[in-house]
């Protein structure tokens, strides 16, 4: 399995480099329109290889998708710890019935009393 994901790894650094490789152009990106330029003030701008906005692109997606996840996902992480509260509680309640049960008897009945149950 180990190579496995090594094969994989090489592959995406080799397609990674190709993309590098073939998107090596510089490109503008500005932070408004010309328009609104005019009316908010200057705007920035930056010169970037096209590669970098790709693979910018791409993280900030994956970051993107990442948060709503874990936003969308909050239902379910809060009812996982409220049932594993209980199941501890449950627990607790068990060993405390079985403590009750076995009051006054002898150490080795008590034991296999808890180990036919």
């Amino acid at each position: 399995m180990r190579y496995i994901r090594y094969v994989f790894l090489a592959i995406l650094a080799i397609c990674l480099v190709t993309v590098a490789l073939a998107n090596r152009g510089l490109v503008t990106l500005k932070a408004m329109p010309d328009t609104f330029a005019g009316y908010l003030g200057p705007s920035p701008t930056v010169e970037l290889p096209l590669f970098i906005v790709i693979f910018l692109g791409i993280t900030a997606g994956l970051l993107i998708g990442f948060v709503w996840e874990w936003l969308r996902e909050h239902r379910h992480r809060a009812e996982a710890r409220t049932r594993g509260r209980d199941v501890i509680q449950l627990e607790r309640e068990v060993a405390r019935l079985k403590g009750e049960k076995n009051e006054g008897k002898d150490d080795v009945l008590a034991l296999l009393d808890d180990t036919a149950a």
